[in-house]
């Protein structure tokens, strides 16, 4: 990865855990960094089950077989550029929330997807 490095992703219970980040997804956030022209800061990454219990994340969650993140992201005109980046990358399952977008390339939900929290 030329942008980020593994600990970023992980869980903060455990240490290391940023390595089980699908590389497909680690290789897509470096092109939208690429793209974006600015740092990106990831909230979260790989999740344990008992982390992802404690930050209300659903049964279920992508995070937890490391194939999502949620980046943060405030401005509205930094939230447009980003989203440009993350779709001219290839996302296609974007959650939009007042301070994150959450990207995931789980193949096992719906795909050309857009929500909001």
């Amino acid at each position: 990865m030329k942008y980020f490095n593994y600990e970023e992703f992980d869980s903060p219970d455990i240490q290391g855990s940023g390595q089980l980040m699908d590389s497909k997804l680690l290789k897509m956030l470096d092109q939208t960094r690429e793209i974006y022209g600015k740092p990106i800061r990831i909230t979260s990454g790989y999740r344990t089950e008992a982390h992802n219990r404690n930050v209300g994340g659903v049964p279920g969650s992508s995070h937890l077989k490391g194939l999502a993140v949620d980046i943060a992201c405030i401005a509205s005109s930094d939230r447009y550029r980003l989203l440009c980046a993350l779709i001219k990358v290839g996302f296609n399952r974007i959650g939009v929330a007042k301070s994150f977008i959450h990207v995931d390339i789980d193949k096992d939900k719906s795909d050309n997807v857009i929500w909001t929290y």
